[in-house]
């Protein structure tokens, strides 16, 4: 059965399973609310599923680099983990203090940078220096080619940061970069959307229709998360804490891709740092 038919069905049968309840004198909110969570489990169930434990990640010590690769990267190569729809990389890195990578190219590609601690300075062939720091949100749409380099600004601390690719929706674009600062309080208790592909959004422009959004969710705290486009899926990465989405439980940098679903339902264990990528499946 198409899923749209599925919807229809099901739709109709809480509809009628919910007239029926009130003809049998049990129209009361309970049992309206028993009947929804019934029918929405049954539409969950077309939903797939990625899980993606933090200790199953590729893992790289350069000495001055430790890095954990959400997908196949450099040295590590696990065919099944190779991408998520158009995210092709969600690196967690570490850089030693005064160190990092040198100048080196990149083309046909969105790259975001997402700080977490420390101070992460920027140069590229744009005509781009910069620091960013945790609060940041950085991109570059390297289109038809750009050298950049990224080093550890400090020489007396650590700094780490997500690095995540996402192929392109047009190749061959003028090389871009975008950078914007989130304060603390605007996705306290909330969802903030941080990358996007709407010029109008509060966010940094991505050439993909690929949605980031962060959040820091409050212990206990539930909510619904609705996939942005159709043929998209979300890639949730717990960035510190607990979380539960559509019943299965994340802990710090667990991952849980899905797909064939038009959202997921969130609910903080704990108080929680939250990544959720939106992307085209295809």
């Amino acid at each position: 059965m198409k899923r749209k038919d599925f919807l229809k069905k099901s739709m109709l049968g809480l509809a009628a399973g919910t007239v029926g309840l009130a003809a049998s004198g049990k129209s009361d909110s309970t049992s309206q609310e028993a009947y929804a969570s019934k029918s929405a489990q049954r539409i969950m169930k077309e939903a797939k599923y990625i899980h993606h434990p933090a200790l199953s990640r590729g893992e790289a010590n350069h000495g001055w680099l430790k890095s954990h690769h959400s997908f196949s990267f450099a040295n590590y190569h696990n065919p099944q983990k190779m991408n998520f729809g158009l995210l092709r990389v969600l690196n967690d890195d570490t850089v030693a203090p005064g160190r990092g990578f040198g100048t080196h190219p990149h083309d046909n590609m969105e790259i975001v940078s997402i700080p977490l601690y420390g101070d992460l300075e920027h140069k590229d062939s744009m005509g781009n220096t910069t620091v960013i720091r945790q609060g940041d949100v950085q991109i570059m749409s390297a289109g038809t080619g750009v050298f950049h380099s990224e080093y550890n600004k400090n020489q007396d601390q650590e700094v780490k940061f997500l690095q995540i690719w996402v192929f392109p929706k047009e190749r061959n674009i003028e090389p871009r970069y975008g950078q914007k600062s989130y304060p603390p309080q605007e996705r306290a208790g909330a969802l903030k959307t941080v990358v996007s592909p709407a010029t109008d959004d509060d966010a940094v422009w991505i050439n993909q229709d690929a949605w980031f959004s962060l959040g820091r969710l409050n212990r206990g705290q539930e909510l619904d998360y609705s996939i942005r486009r159709n043929g998209n899926g979300v890639y949730a990465f717990v960035i510190d804490g607990e979380v539960e989405i559509d019943g299965h439980t994340l802990k710090q940098r667990d991952a849980l891709g899905v797909y064939e679903a038009e959202g997921v339902r969130i609910k903080a264990g704990k108080e929680t740092e939250l990544l959720l990528i939106d992307v085209p499946m295809g």
